[in-house]
């Protein structure tokens, strides 16, 4: 069936005022880290480009401030700066060359935020301190208030200058606007609070002033909060009546849409695969029936024709895929072109991008490695060569797409009776599953590319010298390590003899956590579901710490308390010694105090580091070819660096 016959909607033109997108899917905003001294760099251009080269319908770049107050984070496009229009001529410059219009989104944060790098009060309209910034905001006087307008009208100005097809006012999740709508956040007496229609009187003076500057050829949208999921605040109701006065203004041509609050319901605005796909449909299906203006969905759109299902059931009018171009910047051209099966499916994992935002790290993806690289040049291959690469996992499944893609001859053994390697481990628990997905789009590009797959078969140096290659690359992975006070005990095993189904652990089950990240809490909400009664014990302050940068830490609690695991904090195995019937006594010091507790126990699993699989690699010492190590055959860690490894050894090949 051609791509036309499939999706019938999802390619279809639309008018958005002065501006005709080519279809419905948005690369929506979102920020990126990109910015240097507050200036958008050529990696933002280079960025933007390749998703409109992959065939979006229109790019929103990340937010651009409108005033000096607003600084809630480091790397942020500083847009009230004249000097800020060269860098945006290069970003429409670039996305234009690809026939696509290209929106700035134009924001101040308010309240959500903090003085550490302006120096400055932060801004809102009421002293209302944001948990998670924990700053006490000044009130916004009225004097003041027509400062923020003007510096709404100011940055447009910049953008039209700039090349800029469209302005979006950022209202929503992260927005000094959104606190004045917001009965949670605006607790004003004068004419800008109160009733709905007294805090929307900025929005709507926002929409004056930016519509008086950019004029009637370009587009102006107005992205809303739907529902902030927090005590005493928007509703959805609220947000229908709002769009409604954007609408009644004459000056709008799109509304974009959003959920939860960009500190308080964070995990709900950039929702793991924990949350399932489509779960805020209901914010822009009723906009969408309240509004005759065009309307933006958002909310773990995954495929192509989930998309199109969106459209045909009138949820939206347009399609807000952000994650998922991250992960393929041609998610578009191959819907478009019939090859929906080549799309790298977005793992929703938070990883590497959520999680690098925040650390203060660049925007990266787990599953592209060239995301936030767009601007880096990749040189050429040096000549065709022989490649050997051991090992299926992310790692050696990246290595061997890479080189088969750059013209290198390829074959690849792994020894298992499938690929995927510890995807598969990551993938056992149903609440994870999509994480195998790594694998899936990577062993899908091995055959497109020609790789020879070579499962089941164990690669010993013998074999791999056979083969004549010129360069080798061993992704061997790591095997669990025994912790050093677990002695040998027989039910005390690690967590991959649980996902693997080596064990069937039973009765009263303790388990260790010492990674601080899904290995623990993945298996212990399986043992649970199993009927076990489950205990995380872990030298951290809390159970599996950096979910928080994932943003799985509020739905991990929330299962956690359905199924009543109990989390143990401050506790350091010290020793396991037999128990009653066959079962486990854990030894643990509470570190902080010193003091001494035991656990009676049926079973014991770890959550503990690895160690290297690399006795290929060292087998193959001195050999007359290259060999390369990638990923946890070199040091364990987590997927993502196996799979930039696996790229960075294959591009030097």
């Amino acid at each position: 069936m051609s791509a036309a016959g499939t999706y019938r909607h999802l390619f279809t033109p639309l008018r958005l005022g002065p501006v005709t997108v080519a279809n419905r899917i948005v690369f929506s905003a979102h920020l990126t880290n990109y910015a240097h001294a507050g200036r958008p760099t050529p990696q933002h251009a280079a960025y933007y480009a390749a998703r409109a080269a992959g065939g979006a319908g229109l790019i929103v770049t990340e937010e651009h401030s409108t005033h000096p107050t607003d600084w809630p984070y480091e790397k942020l496009i500083h847009g009230f700066h004249r000097d800020v229009v060269d860098g945006y001529r290069r970003i429409t410059d670039a996305v234009h060359a690809h026939g696509v219009p290209v929106f700035a989104q134009i924001n101040h944060n308010g309240g959500q935020g903090s003085g550490l790098y302006s120096r400055l009060p932060v801004w809102a309209p009421s002293p209302v301190a944001d948990p998670l910034f924990r700053e006490v905001p000044k009130a916004v006087e009225a004097h003041e208030l027509g400062e923020i307008v003007d510096g709404y009208a100011t940055v447009a100005g910049h953008c039209v200058a700039g090349g800029f097809d469209g302005i979006e006012l950022q209202c929503s999740h992260s927005s000094i606007v959104r606190g004045f709508l917001s009965p949670a956040t605006n607790r004003r007496t004068d004419e800008y609070g109160g009733s709905l229609a007294n805090r929307a009187r900025l929005l709507l003076e926002l929409v004056d002033a930016v519509r008086s500057t950019i004029g009637p050829g370009c587009a102006l949208g107005v992205r809303l909060c739907g529902d902030e999921l927090i005590e005493g605040g928007t509703t959805i109701d609220d947000a229908v009546a709002v769009a409604r006065m954007v609408e009644a203004t004459g000056q709008v041509d799109y509304l974009n849409t959003s959920i939860g609050v960009a500190t308080a319901t964070l995990y709900m605005i950039e929702a793991s695969m924990q949350v399932p796909p489509g779960y805020a449909f209901y914010i822009p299906s009723a906009l969408r029936q309240a509004v005759d203006l065009p309307v933006v969905g958002v909310g773990r759109f995954k495929d192509p024709l989930q998309a199109d299902r969106a459209l045909a059931e009138g949820v939206c009018d347009l399609v807000g895929v952000v994650r998922g171009q991250i992960a393929d910047p041609d998610f578009a051209r191959k819907a478009r072109a019939g090859h929906a099966t080549d799309i790298r499916t977005c793992l929703s994992c938070n990883q590497e991008c959520v999680g690098r935002m925040g650390l203060n790290r660049w925007l990266g993806c787990i599953e592209n490695p060239r995301a936030g690289k767009e601007s880096a040049p990749v040189a050429a291959p040096r000549r065709r060569r022989r490649v050997v690469v051991v090992g299926g996992g992310p790692g050696g499944l990246q290595a061997a797409v890479t080189a088969a893609s750059r013209g290198h001859s390829v074959v690849l053994f792994e020894r298992q009776g499938r690929l995927g390697g510890q995807a598969h481990v990551a993938a056992a628990v149903p609440s994870r599953a999509e994480f195998f997905d790594v694998a899936r789009n990577l062993i899908t590009a091995a055959r497109r590319e020609g790789v020879e797959l070579r499962v089941g078969v164990e690669a010993t140096a013998a074999a791999v010298r056979a083969e004549g290659p010129d360069a080798v690359v061993v992704a061997t992975g790591a095997r669990p390590a025994r912790p050093w006070w677990a002695g040998e005990l027989a039910r005390v095993v690690d967590v991959r003899d649980v996902l693997e189904g080596r064990v069937a652990p039973e009765g009263r089950v303790v388990v260790v956590d010492e990674l601080g990240f899904h290995q623990a809490t993945s298996t212990a909400e399986l043992l649970a579901d199993r009927g076990c009664a489950v205990e995380i014990v872990t030298s951290g302050m809390v159970v599996a710490q950096d979910l928080g940068v994932t943003l799985d830490m509020e739905t991990w609690n929330v299962k956690a308390h359905a199924r009543g695991i109990v989390q143990s904090t401050d506790l350091v195995p010290l020793g396991a010694a037999p128990g009653a019937d066959g079962g486990v006594v854990l030894a643990l010091q509470h570190h902080p105090t010193g003091t001494d507790q035991e656990r009676a126990c049926d079973w014991v699993v770890c959550a503990v580091h690895q160690e290297p699989e690399d006795d290929l690699f060292h087998a193959l010492d001195g050999a007359p070819f290259e060999v390369h190590r990638v990923g946890d055959c070199l040091t364990p860690r987590r997927a993502h660096a196996a799979v930039v490894e696996g790229e960075r050894v294959a591009v030097a090949l």
